[in-house]
């Protein structure tokens, strides 16, 4: 189930923890989040616990309905506990309304059990306003970030690149943009301590006087900083998937808007190359003569196996996936947020920051 880019981050993290293979992890699951869920997210665990069988889950919502289907769909996940939450957050929901009324919510409590205990992380695929309130409001921040990013891989020719923000900020200041610069960086030099990275701003151009003041002002504050030797300066989209750049900054916003047009024109290739070598004989052989191949490029550019993006800048661990996350893709987050917690990730980047 899990890919050669699993793979690959999870040997490059290995080289830079000293940790202990024993070591217990607990991942706090909103069971009620996202689009068909609980059933993708009980599914999307049973296939985790695949591979990672001694991590306990802690389920976060309708108790009965999650026994329920667990049994209905016999699956076979073994040591977890459900925890009854009966408030819903909805994608309508104000802050105001998540912050006082939604107290037993399973975003909630499934945040305050990942502050609350050690080796612990949260994952869900419900409100992306919610569990960045609710993320901040029970993790806090790291000292001297602002605001917390979505943080994820996106696919290139070469491997992946880093990209942040995915759509925690719509507004943000030069200032915020430099912050997620520092954080990427310290991200990237974790998972790929053996490249010097190259750092870029998403724009409509390269040229310096291209794109909104605050474009400007980032790019200036990453140019008085350490990051300067890194920094390769804009880089339009057409460029992403290039691979000459390995840390994407963007607004929340204009990267929110940048992944899902991705995702829907991988998958609209995707569908039409199915429906291409279905329609013939003669096409159907010419699939087979190049069948491994194209399933390689399939991997490649997946969402699935990239769904699971970090709220980078907590003072914890809590991974926001897809809201409408199949099964394998939940798989992925949940695997995201493992490996963040096996791996102490996010204390590297707390001592990087504090280092620097």
């Amino acid at each position: 189930m899990f890919t050669r880019v699993d793979k690959f981050l999870k040997r490059n993290l290995e080289k830079t923890a000293n940790v202990m293979s024993d070591r217990h992890v607990e991942i706090a699951i909103d069971a009620m989040g996202g689009e068909n869920s609980p059933y993708k997210v009980l599914k999307g665990t049973e296939i985790f616990l695949q591979k990672e069988k001694k991590t306990k889950v802690i389920f976060f919502g309708n108790e009965d309905e999650i026994n329920l289907i667990i049994k209905q769909k016999k699956l076979n996940i073994s040591n977890f506990e459900v925890v009854n939450t009966n408030d819903v957050i909805t994608d309508e929901d104000n802050v105001n309304t998540i912050l006082r009324s939604k107290k037993n919510s399973s975003i909630y409590k499934g945040l305050e059990y990942a502050k609350d205990n050690l080796n612990s992380g949260f994952v869900s695929s419900g409100s992306t306003a919610a569990i960045m309130v609710l993320s901040r409001l029970h993790m806090g921040m790291i000292d001297g970030i602002d605001r917390p990013a979505i943080c994820s891989l996106v696919p290139n020719k070469k491997n992946y690149s880093l990209m942040l923000d995915l759509g925690a900020n719509v507004n943000v200041s030069g200032s915020n943009l430099f912050q997620f610069a520092l954080m990427g960086f310290c991200y990237f030099s974790i998972i790929n301590k053996n490249k010097k990275p190259r750092l870029g701003i998403l724009n409509i151009g390269t040229e310096n006087n291209k794109g909104l003041e605050f474009l400007q002002e980032a790019a200036d504050l990453i140019q008085s900083s350490f990051l300067k030797e890194y920094f390769i300066g804009f880089i339009e989209p057409n460029r992403i998937t290039s691979g000459k750049c390995d840390i994407i900054i963007s607004d929340g916003y204009t990267g929110n808007i940048m992944l899902k047009s991705a995702e829907g024109i991988s998958n609209f290739i995707t569908s039409n190359l199915k429906e291409i070598f279905n329609k013939s004989l003669i096409n159907k052989i010419s699939y087979k003569l190049i069948e491994k191949d194209l399933n390689l490029l399939k991997q490649q550019v997946n969402p699935d196996i990239y769904n699971g993006a970090t709220l980078i800048g907590l003072n914890g661990i809590s991974v926001k996936s897809h809201g409408n996350a199949n099964p394998i893709a939940f798989s992925h987050a949940l695997n995201q947020c493992h490996n963040f917690i096996k791996q102490e990730l996010n204390m590297q980047i707390i001592k990087s920051i504090k280092n620097l």
